[in-house]
């Protein structure tokens, strides 16, 4: 799944590719959202990416990442 983060006060956006489905990555969004401190998401190399509450612009969710094909899959 493609994540974009777009945090206040930055030009760029954070990307990141999660095996996490939607489902899971809309509750951990919305329980930031209602109480938590910072959003907490685990990307498909296992990198932690912490992004305080009161800095989140928007969340973007992409599609599910499909099977790749060709030698990058090796």
């Amino acid at each position: 799944m493609d994540i974009t983060i777009g945090v206040r006060n930055q030009a760029r956006e954070l990307v990141l590719e999660s095996d996490q489905s939607a489902d899971e990555i809309s509750a951990a969004v919305t329980a930031a959202l209602t109480g938590k401190v910072a959003l907490e998401l685990t990307d498909a190399k296992g990198r932690r990416v912490i992004v305080p509450t009161e800095a989140l612009g928007f969340v973007e969710l992409g599609t599910e990442t499909r099977g790749r094909v060709g030698f990058g899959t090796i």
